[in-house]
C-alpha cells in the first residue's frame, strides 16, 4: 500500500474544519487591517532563498527540497513565504511605484527536517507582509494583528520582543559577540563554531543547552543599540503598553532567518510542548534591496498553522442547510430538483439511496443539517414534501412548488 511521505500529512474531516476555520478567521482579521491576498508559486529558483534566507541558515544549508528540473534550472520547494512575496513585489515593479503595499498569504511550505509534533516536512503558514512603511507603528500593527487573530481563535500566548539593531549598530556588536564566542570556542557545538563565521548572531538561537548556559554571559545587542534603534524599540514598547498587550524582553531572540533587522517578535504557547513558537516576525528593511529592488522598508510575520490546530477553540457547531432524501427510487428526480433550487441560497445535500425515514433523519444528524426533507410515495402523488426542522423539532408538509420556485426559497 502506498502511503504519504514521512512528515507530509493529509488534512481530513474534523482537522479540515479547524484548518478552514483558522484561514477564515485569520483572513478576516487581515482584511480588516487593510491587507490584500497574494499567492506565490510553491516552486522557486533556489537562488531566491540563498540570497534572502541566507546560506548560513539551517533552512538553506540542510532543509530545502532542492533539485534540478528538466530545464536544468536549480529550483526548490519554498521553505518559507516572505522571500517569494518579496520576489513578486520586485518582479512586478511595485517597489518602483512607491506607496504602501500590504499583503497576506497562506499555503504549504517544505523543509526536510526530522518530523515531530508541531514540525512537519510539509507544513502550512499564514503570513502577512507590509512594504513601504518606515514607522515602528507598522511593527506594532503586526503584533496587534497576531494578537487579534489568536484572541479570535481563543488561543493564549506570551509575546517575546527584541531588537536586532541595523547596519549602524550591528557591526560593532558583532565584533564583541565574535570575541566572546572565540573565548568559548573549545566548549561550543559545531553549529556555533560554523555560525561564528557565517552569521555570529545566530549562535544565540542555538538549541544546545550547554551553549545556552554560556550565552547567558554573552554581550546583548539590546544594550548596544544606536540612538535610532533604541528610540524605535522604546516607542514600540510604549505602543504595546497603551494597547494592553503584555510582552517580555528576550535578548536571545534572533529569529531563524538572516534578513531581519530592528524589531523581532515571537508569540509562544505553553500548551504545545517544546515547539512552543506559534507565530513570529519582524522588520526586514534591506531584503528588497538584496533582491535587486529599490530600497523599501518592510515588516511581516507568519503563523504556523499545524502548531495552532489543537489550540483553536472552535465555535459551537450550528445546524445549517438541508438534508434531502427519497423514500423510494421514483421520488429521487423531485428531490434533485428541490436541491438544485435550494443550492442557490444555502447548503443542500442529497442522499441518492432510498431509505426509511428513520435512516434519513440519522443522515441529517450526521451532516448537522437543520432540515431533513424527504419525498415518498404519498408526497409524490400529492405533490408535496415533508420537512422536519431538527433545531425546533417541528414537522411540516409543503407543496413541492414551494421548494422548486426560487422566489419561495
Amino acid at each position: 500500500m502506498i502511503q504519504s511521505l514521512r512528515g507530509m500529512n493529509d488534512i481530513l474531516s474534523n482537522d479540515y474544519e479547524r484548518y478552514e476555520y483558522f484561514l477564515n478567521t485569520a483572513s478576516t482579521v487581515a482584511k480588516r487591517y487593510g491587507f490584500h491576498y497574494i499567492e506565490t508559486p510553491l516552486l522557486e529558483e533556489t537562488a531566491l532563498f540563498k540570497r534572502s534566507v541566507g546560506e548560513s541558515s539551517d533552512i538553506v544549508g540542510k532543509e530545502m527540497y532542492q533539485f534540478t528540473d528538466k530545464g536544468d534550472n536549480d529550483v526548490c520547494l519554498r521553505p518559507e513565504g516572505t522571500a517569494g512575496v518579496v520576489r513578486a513585489f520586485v518582479q512586478h515593479k511595485l517597489d518602483k511605484k512607491g506607496g504602501i503595499h500590504r499583503f497576506y498569504y497562506h499555503g504549504a511550505m517544505f523543509r526536510y527536517e526530522r518530523p515531530q509534533k508541531g514540525r512537519l516536512r510539509q507544513f502550512h503558514q499564514f503570513g502577512v507582509e507590509s512594504f513601504g512603511v518606515d514607522s515602528v507603528y507598522e511593527d506594532a500593527l503586526m503584533i496587534m494583528m497576531v494578537a487579534d487573530i489568536l484572541k479570535a481563535l481563543g488561543i493564549g500566548y506570551r509575546l517575546k520582543l527584541n531588537s536586532l539593531g541595523d547596519q549602524h549598530c550591528m557591526p560593532a556588536y558583532r565584533e564583541k559577540l565574535v570575541s566572546f564566542i572565540e573565548s568559548c570556542d573549545d566548549v561550543l557545538c559545531d553549529d556555533c563554531i560554523r555560525r561564528k563565521v557565517t552569521n555570529p548572531i545566530r549562535v544565540l538561537d542555538c538549541k544546545n543547552d550547554a551553549c545556552q548556559n554560556l550565552y547567558v554571559n554573552a554581550p546583548k545587542l539590546i544594550h548596544h543599540l544606536c540612538e535610532g534603534c533604541q528610540s524605535d524599540f522604546d516607542t514600540l514598547k510604549e505602543i504595546l503598553d497603551n494597547h494592553a498587550i503584555a510582552y517580555e524582553i528576550d535578548t536571545n531572540l534572533v529569529r531563524g532567518l538572516d534578513y531581519y533587522s530592528k524589531t523581532a517578535f515571537e508569540f509562544v504557547s505553553d500548551d504545545i510542548g517544546s515547539q512552543s513558537a506559534i507565530a513570529g516576525g519582524g522588520r526586514y528593511d534591506r531584503l528588497i534591496e538584496f533582491l535587486d529592488g529599490k530600497p523599501t522598508p518592510a515588516v511581516g510575520f507568519a503563523l504556523g498553522i499545524e502548531r495552532l490546530m489543537e489550540l483553536i477553540v472552535m465555535p459551537e457547531a450550528v445546524r445549517e442547510g438541508y438534508y434531502l432524501g427519497a423514500m423510494d427510487d421514483e421520488s429521487l428526480p423531485q428531490i434533485l430538483k428541490v436541491a438544485e433550487t435550494l443550492r442557490s441560497t444555502q447548503k443542500a445535500v442529497v442522499e441518492y439511496d432510498s431509505k426509511s425515514l428513520k435512516a434519513h433523519l440519522k443522515g441529517a444528524d450526521r451532516i448537522n443539517a437543520r432540515y431533513c426533507a424527504v419525498i415518498g410515495e404519498n408526497e409524490r402523488q400529492e405533490g408535496t414534501i415533508w420537512v422536519k426542522d431538527l433545531l425546533e423539532k417541528q414537522e411540516s408538509t409543503f407543496p413541492l412548488t414551494h421548494f422548486t420556485t426560487k422566489e419561495n426559497v
